[in-house]
């Protein structure tokens, strides 16, 4: 049973990310890449993204900030698109 973090990432997810985007995610998980889904959502998504102090077109910018500096091209895509649907 998901833990009320695991809740609280996946809802985050879906808003930053979209919910088509994410539950594409989450059909494509297997076996062996279940338990990062699960920890991406408890964890980067419901203890980091969901806590309070940002809001989530902040925390998007200072995302894509870090992605670029650390050439990580792959995921900057989704999160360039994220930051665009959350305002930046």
């Amino acid at each position: 049973m998901p833990s009320k973090l695991h809740e609280r990432g996946l809802e985050m997810r879906k808003q930053v990310l979209g919910a088509a985007h994410v539950e594409q995610a989450l059909a494509d998980t297997d076996k062996y890449t279940q338990p990062l889904q699960e920890l991406v959502n408890e964890y980067c998504w419901g203890a980091v993204w969901a806590r309070p102090g940002l809001e989530p077109r902040i925390r998007c910018m200072l995302t894509v900030a870090m992605l670029t500096a650390l050439n990580r091209q792959q995921e900057l895509k989704t999160h360039i698109r994220a930051a665009l649907t959350n305002g930046v």
